[in-house]
């Protein structure tokens, strides 16, 4: 049976080269080198196969390359084991300490992700993942146990956008597992609180999961779901998201018309100001100018540029980490696609420097197929 540390590999079909490479670049952005290939390979291979200890150290690299926590990858220091109380027979079964929410505690909650959101924004996942994921496993524990009520709603609806956020993260990440659970997460507490627009946007992004595990087919069914089983008045920002997304999964499918009809009516759909009322919701016109790049570029159309290239303009570089990395990928694809590879390499290395400071293992992963080409 495989080691956490292997699987983890395993999940990702790296060989064991692929694997040394990976930790000798997170090396170099600390300004530190690493031993002779043999030497390292035989230290993974005690790591994977004999449970030999990982030092501080490569203990930092190996969650930095794998986008996982230590405990998460099977590397965690094991603490000493606390000495075990006498069990007292005679106790009695005790009820836990229930949740006492109200709105001032809900809204510090939901002060808190937005935080981490704006932080995710600039920052990426890698340096924010873990408060991510600590919050919430705390708003969970305060769900789980508050007494029925508005507040308990309100605060399952928190949980739901904290989860989606802490998912998404992961999925950049390169953590696929994880990107799913959160997910999972996220779209029972909409479903708990009543919050049709959280739940659809919860799915649908779910659906990223399943197309970057190259189930295209899978994700288009899973967004066009979310979308009809929507009930109730929901803001046009919302329906045009869901649109634009079904036109993303139409492209992974190679289907250009279609996924040209999902982005025309995300593009009617779009209202003329941000929705302030769903503040995970990041689309205006700039943000589908690079979604409809994206797509194009994934077609293999040199049109993608010019949308790129004003995407590209109105967000600025480095308000947005992780869009900027995704952004300049599409357009080396697209430079690449119209013969151009000079500018192609010069977008890709930017993306590549880029997505080292953000740990983003997607965006990685899609600059080492474009280098590799």
């Amino acid at each position: 049976m495989l080691s956490r540390l292997a699987q983890a590999r395993a999940e990702r079909g790296w060989k064991k080269a692929r694997l040394l490479h990976e930790l000798r670049a997170a090396a170099a952005r600390r300004n530190e080198t690493l031993p002779k290939d043999e030497s390292l390979g035989r230290t993974v291979a005690a790591w994977e196969n004999q449970g030999r200890a990982v030092g501080d150290f490569y203990r930092e690299l190996l969650c930095e390359v794998y986008g996982q926590s230590a405990a998460d990858l099977g590397i965690a220091e094991t603490p000493a084991p606390a000495p075990q109380p006498q069990i007292d027979c005679t106790a009695t079964a005790t009820i836990p300490q229930f949740s006492k929410l109200d709105s001032g505690l809900v809204g510090l909650l939901r002060g808190q992700t937005q935080s981490i959101r704006l932080l995710d924004r600039r920052l990426g996942g890698q340096s924010i993942f873990e408060q991510a994921r600590a919050h919430v496993d705390n708003v969970e524990r305060l769900v789980r146990y508050a007494l029925p009520g508005g507040h308990r709603d309100a605060a399952a609806a928190e949980l739901s956008q904290a989860a989606a956020l802490a998912g998404w993260q992961a999925l950049d990440l390169g953590n696929l597992g994880e990107a799913w659970r959160l997910h999972e997460i996220a779209t029972a507490a909409a479903r708990e609180s009543g919050d049709g627009a959280g739940l659809a946007y919860a799915r649908a992004q779910q659906a990223y999961v399943l197309l970057d595990s190259d189930r295209s087919a899978d994700a288009h069914s899973l967004i066009i779901a979310a979308r009809e089983r929507l009930d109730g008045p929901v803001p046009n920002s919302l329906v045009a998201w869901l649109h634009a997304a079904e036109g993303e999964a139409l492209a992974a499918l190679g289907d250009r018309d279609a996924a040209f009809r999902a982005l025309d009516a995300a593009d009617a759909e779009l209202p003329d100001h941000a929705d302030d009322a769903l503040p995970y919701l990041m689309l205006d016109a700039g943000h589908l100018a690079r979604w409809r790049g994206h797509c194009l570029a994934r077609l293999g159309e040199t049109s993608a540029i010019d949308d790129l290239d004003n995407a590209l303009d109105a967000m600025g570089e480095g308000n947005y980490g992780r869009a900027e990395v995704s952004l300049r990928v599409d357009l080396a694809l697209a430079h690449k696609a119209r013969g151009d590879r000079t500018e192609s390499h010069l977008h890709a290395q930017r993306a590549a420097d880029l997505a080292g400071r953000t740990g983003s293992a997607r965006q990685r992963r899609r600059i080492d197929e474009l280098l590799s080409a």
